[in-house]
């Protein structure tokens, strides 16, 4: 059994393709076939289904290329260990973002990360919070940038930042001439949310109180707050928006934002790792480097209140 070998069954695993996986691992196909079956001869036992398409882990094979994670996660210590030593910010940082945060924080960020540190090679994934926790418990990513908390003992939270939550109200719709809006005064109605998965969507819904309301009606999902945002422009309606998604309006789109009464609702937004995490200095300098960007006021709790999320 060979490190190498570990490596093929978690690509394939992750791929679920031999092309895919093989081409993951800078190898011909042949090759990583022909490893992953020298290494079920030696368990005596089938790894993965080859019947079924796309391959998939036999039901011993599932708790293997776990165990095979794990291994390449210890492993790699060493290399991290190594580069910590040396004080380099050199390799690869695989990170995780829900959407309602990317538009807004990666373009600086990334920015900010490739002129200061060239060779580290940052590869990121724009996914859903469920979909960000599955990926690092499975070794696919070193760490997320997500809301919390997660409630999620596996899942270690550094909370960075507080975003004030906004309402967004048309010029035609009846809260605009408003300076403050309390929950009950929006109508579900009225309200673009997005679709089901995001975690945004149940901090909304649980900061207006629509769960327990029967009558409300959306005519649109989406994934995207832009999009949200052009709904509300184009229509009568209601969004609830981000505070970074409102940093850069212009006045008039100002005119359009309202706050809500203080304390006013705010969610966290956390550097979350698996608890066994290994990069601990890149991860350390990523942090860093979000709070450079981040306003100073935005790390603070004061006069805001987190809004609970439903997982």
């Amino acid at each position: 059994m060979t490190l190498t070998q570990l490596e093929y069954i978690v690509a394939l695993d992750s791929h679920r393709h031999f092309v895919l996986a093989s081409e993951k691992c800078f190898v011909t196909q042949p090759t990583l076939s022909m490893q992953v079956q020298k290494l079920e001869q030696e368990l005596g036992i089938r790894i993965f289904d080859r019947t079924k398409q796309p391959v998939i882990p036999t039901e011993i094979g599932v708790s293997v290329i776990a165990q095979a994670r794990i291994i390449l996660r210890e492993a790699n210590m060493i290399r991290q260990i190594i580069n910590d030593q040396k004080d380099t910010m050199t390799g690869e940082l695989r990170i995780g973002i829900i959407p309602t945060l990317a538009p807004y924080l990666l373009p600086p960020l990334f920015k900010q990360m490739r002129e200061k540190y060239p060779q580290l090679n940052l590869i990121i994934k724009e996914t859903i919070t469920e979909e960000v926790i599955h990926e690092l418990k499975n070794n696919r990513l070193d760490c997320g940038l997500v809301v919390t908390p997660l409630k999620d003992i596996s899942i270690k939270e550094d909370v960075l930042f507080y975003e004030e939550l906004f309402v967004y109200v048309s010029k035609r719709n009846s809260l605009y001439d408003k300076k403050y809006v309390l929950a009950s005064d929006i109508d579900p109605a009225q309200l673009w949310l997005l679709e089901e998965g995001h975690c945004f969507r149940s901090q909304v819904l649980n900061l207006c109180e629509l769960r327990k309301s029967s009558d409300f009606h959306f005519k649109y999902e989406t994934g995207n707050i832009e999009t949200l945002k052009r709904m509300v422009d184009k229509s009568d309606g209601i969004t609830i928006l981000p505070e970074l998604a409102v940093m850069e309006f212009s006045t008039p789109q100002w005119k359009l934002v309202k706050r809500l009464k203080e304390p006013s609702p705010a969610r966290e937004v956390s550097l979350i790792t698996h608890r066994n995490h290994i990069k601990t200095k890149l991860i350390r300098t990523l942090k860093e480097e979000i709070l450079h960007i981040v306003p100073k006021q935005m790390q603070k709790l004061q006069n805001k209140k987190v809004v609970e999320i439903n997982y």
